[in-house]
C-alpha cells in the first residue's frame, strides 16, 4: 500500500472518517470574472477543449452532465475543435440506475454518435475487487467513491475529464428560494410553500428548530458515538447557517473544505491515470459569474435556472426532469453484506462508533452511503493495513 502520508493525497481525521465528512471552511477570493455565466462556463469548458489530446464528459443522462456536455459541444463545433466524448456507466442488474432514455434523448439532440460506454457488474462495490486494490495502494480516502473511478479513467488516459460535479448545489434551490417565490415571483403560496418561505427566514437556530419539526434535519446516524455525534451535529449547524442572499449563498459553495477534499483527491486519482480533471459547474469562474448575475433574491428554481442556461442546447424535457437515477444499488452487494457478517468490530473506534449499529446498517436492504468509508475503514483493518486515517493537517493542500 502507499503510505499513508502521500501527500498527494488529502487525509481526513478519525471523527471525519466516522461522520464521512470533512469539517471545516476554508478562506477564497472570489474570481472577477466578465461574461454572462453562460460565456463564462464556455470559456472554463474552452480550455479542457484547445488543450492537446481528447476531452471526455462523464456522462448520466442527468441534468448536469448533460448540461456540461452541451455546452462542451456547442464550443468544440463553434471553435472548429475535436468533439468532446461522453462516457458512461451503465449498471444492468440495477435497474433504479437506468437513465438510457434520457441519454438517447441528448445524445440524439446533440448529434453525438462517438460514446463509450462500460457495463458494470460489481466493479464499483465498496469492498470489489477494484476498491480494494485502489484501498491496498492509496490507503483510506474522502470520499469512499474516489476508489471506484480506476476503470473509468483508464479509458481516458492522456486526456481531459470534463465531470457534472457540484451541479446539483449550484444550480438547485437556495435558502432564499421559496421567499423569492412568495415575495418577488408573486405565486400564490400553499401550505408547503408558505412553511418554507416563514423557515428561511428565520435565523439559524430557530431554523434548525423548525426544520427538526418538520422533521427535514435528518437525525444522527444510529452508530455514531460521543465526538462524532457531536461533530455531526457541529456540520448541520454549520449547514443551517447558510447566507439569505441567494449571490453570498452561493459564493459560499466553495470554501466547504469537503470541495477542497473531494476535488485534491479525485484529480489526484486521476492523474495516476494520466487524466486531468475539470468540474465547470462548480469552478471558481462559474460560480463567481452566476451568484453576480442571480444577485440577492436569484432564481426561482433549479428548472428555471437551467432554462435560462441551457435552453438553446438541450430539450426542455431534460431541463425540466424532476426524476433521478439511484446508484446505491451498484455498491452494496452480497461481498459487502458477507464482509458485515463476519466482522468483530476491527478498525473502527468505539468512543466514535457503535459496531453492532454499524453492522446491522450495513446488513440492511438499501445502506446509508454515510457508512461506506467505515466499511473501508474496517476491511483495511482485517487486512492487516493501517485503518486510521493519518492527518498531515487539518487542511489540504492545494493542488
Amino acid at each position: 500500500m502507499a503510505d499513508a502520508s502521500d501527500d498527494r493525497f488529502a487525509r481526513v481525521t478519525e471523527v471525519e472518517a466516522a461522520i464521512s465528512w470533512p469539517l471545516g471552511r476554508l478562506h477564497r477570493q472570489p474570481a472577477h470574472v466578465t461574461g454572462t455565466a453562460r460565456q463564462v462556463l464556455e470559456d472554463v469548458v474552452l480550455r479542457s477543449l484547445a488543450a492537446p489530446g481528447p476531452t471526455f464528459v462523464t456522462f448520466s443522462g442527468g441534468r448536469d452532465s448533460s448540461a456540461v456536455l452541451a455546452v462542451a459541444t456547442q464550443v468544440a463545433r463553434r471553435e472548429g475543435l475535436a468533439l468532446p466524448v461522453p462516457v458512461t456507466a451503465v449498471f444492468p442488474g440495477v435497474p433504479e440506475s437506468d437513465e438510457s432514455q434520457w441519454q438517447e434523448l441528448v445524445l440524439s439532440h446533440l448529434r453525438l454518435t462517438e460514446r463509450i460506454v462500460l457495463t458494470i457488474d460489481d466493479e464499483q462495490r465498496w469492498l470489489g475487487e477494484p476498491a480494494r486494490t485502489s484501498l491496498r495502494r492509496r490507503g483510506l480516502l474522502w470520499p469512499a467513491a474516489v476508489h471506484l473511478d480506476d476503470l473509468l479513467f483508464a479509458q481516458m488516459a492522456g486526456g481531459r475529464l470534463l465531470t457534472g460535479e457540484g451541479g446539483d448545489a449550484v444550480l438547485g434551490p437556495h435558502r432564499v428560494t421559496p421567499l423569492s417565490l412568495v415575495l418577488r415571483e408573486r405565486r400564490r403560496p400553499d401550505r408547503g410553500l408558505l412553511a418554507a418561505a416563514l423557515r428561511a427566514a428565520l435565523p439559524a437556530t430557530g431554523r434548525a428548530a423548525a426544520m427538526r419539526a418538520a422533521a427535514l434535519v435528518r437525525p444522527a446516524e444510529p452508530w455514531l458515538r460521543g465526538r462524532a455525534t457531536r461533530a455531526l451535529a457541529a456540520a448541520q449547524a454549520d449547514l443551517l447557517r447558510r447566507p439569505l442572499s441567494w449571490e453570498r449563498e452561493t459564493r459560499a459553495m466553495l470554501t466547504t473544505r469537503a470541495i477542497a477534499v473531494f476535488e485534491h483527491n479525485y484529480a489526484a486519482v486521476a492523474a495516476d491515470h494520466d487524466v486531468t480533471v475539470s468540474h465547470p459547474l462548480r469552478s471558481a469562474e462559474f460560480v463567481s459569474a452566476l451568484a453576480r448575475d442571480g444577485g440577492g433574491w436569484g432564481y426561482p428554481g433549479r428548472t428555471h435556472l437551467m432554462r435560462a442556461l441551457f435552453a438553446d442546447l438541450l430539450p426542455d424535457a431534460l431541463l425540466a426532469r424532476s426524476t433521478k437515477a439511484l446508484f446505491n444499488g451498484t455498491r452494496f452487494g452480497e461481498g459487502e453484506r458477507e464482509f458485515a457478517r463476519t466482522w468483530d468490530g476491527t478498525g473502527v473506534d468505539p468512543r466514535l462508533v457503535d459496531p453492532a449499529a454499524l453492522r446491522a446498517e450495513w446488513l440492511r436492504e438499501r445502506p446509508a452511503t454515510t457508512s461506506a468509508l467505515l466499511l473501508q475503514q474496517a476491511w483495511l483493518a482485517t487486512e492487516g493495513l493501517p485503518a486510521s486515517p493519518v492527518v498531515t493537517r487539518s487542511g489540504t493542500r492545494s493542488t
